[in-house]
């Protein structure tokens, strides 16, 4: 594959994910992804092990985006966090405004909006970071409407960011359509689709449900007859996201990023 791909992980939880996560690293190296990106909990609640995890990837030589979210930070944590970051010799974030934490927990600070927080990296970083953000094919299920979702994508843009890695879909039409709506606006920056493997077909139902992305009722009717057999699912849905990578790439997507789910062979796929 020539078309720039990039991987997004998430920080395990005990030292056998770590492992796991090391090993699953090396194998979607040989795939040589422009950078790899580290989740960031609920309010920042995970924090340490995505600045541990940036930090492995980048003393093995792998380029990496730390998400970097601002419910309920202030301005001197958020400052502290960059030098640190800089520090560490990250160069890419991944700018958002970041999920309330289960009960709420968290919510208020200084940043209100994703837009806010990238403002405040550009003032007092300049250009030393590449920014990337998160936007929605499909609406955000918390946007008031579709035009108010691509304002919100706007003010991002205009606050500073460099390009915008969208929510998973399975609708390439959703995605050109977004795209054009978005160049429409007259922003110009790389609109990078969003890949989620299918291995799972309960959790991606729960996930998709939850996010607001619409799994086509064909999609559904399909997991739903394969029932618990793990083989047949994994190899469905890696028909699946081989058809839509290759018409993605057909329509001139600028890139592929994979939300890897800490897997390797789901992300293989092309």
């Amino acid at each position: 594959m020539t078309l720039p791909i990039s991987f997004e992980f998430f920080p395990p939880k005990t030292p056998e994910g770590a492992t796991k996560l090391r090993a699953v690293r090396q194998q979607l190296a040989a795939a040589q992804p422009e950078f790899c990106s580290v989740t960031y909990g609920a309010g920042g609640s995970t924090q340490a092990g995505t600045f541990a995890v940036v930090g492995e990837m980048l003393a093995e030589g792998m380029e990496a985006a730390c998400h970097f979210s601002c419910i309920g930070a202030t301005r001197d944590g958020v400052r502290a966090q960059l030098a640190e970051l800089r520090a560490m010799g990250v160069t890419r974030l991944v700018a958002l405004r970041g999920d309330l934490p289960s009960g709420g927990y968290g919510a208020g600070g200084q940043f209100q909006y994703a837009s806010d927080l990238i403002e405040f990296i550009r003032a007092e970083t300049g250009d030393h970071f590449r920014i990337h953000v998160a936007c929605y094919p499909e609406m955000h299920p918390q946007a008031k409407s579709p035009q108010a979702d691509l304002q919100a994508l706007a003010a991002k843009v205009r606050a500073g960011a460099d390009g915008a890695i969208t929510q998973m879909f399975f609708n390439a039409d959703a995605y050109f359509h977004f795209v054009d709506e978005v160049r429409a606006l007259g922003l110009q920056v790389p609109i990078v689709p969003g890949i989620m493997p299918i291995t799972n077909s309960a959790g991606l139902l729960r996930f998709a449900d939850n996010c607001g992305a619409e799994v086509p009722r064909w999609m559904r009717l399909r997991l739903q007859s394969l029932g618990d057999d793990a083989a047949a699912i994994k190899d469905f849905g890696a028909e699946v996201m081989t058809r839509l990578c290759e018409r993605l790439m057909a329509g001139g997507v600028p890139a592929l990023h994979f939300y890897t789910l800490n897997q390797a062979a789901p992300a293989l796929v092309l």
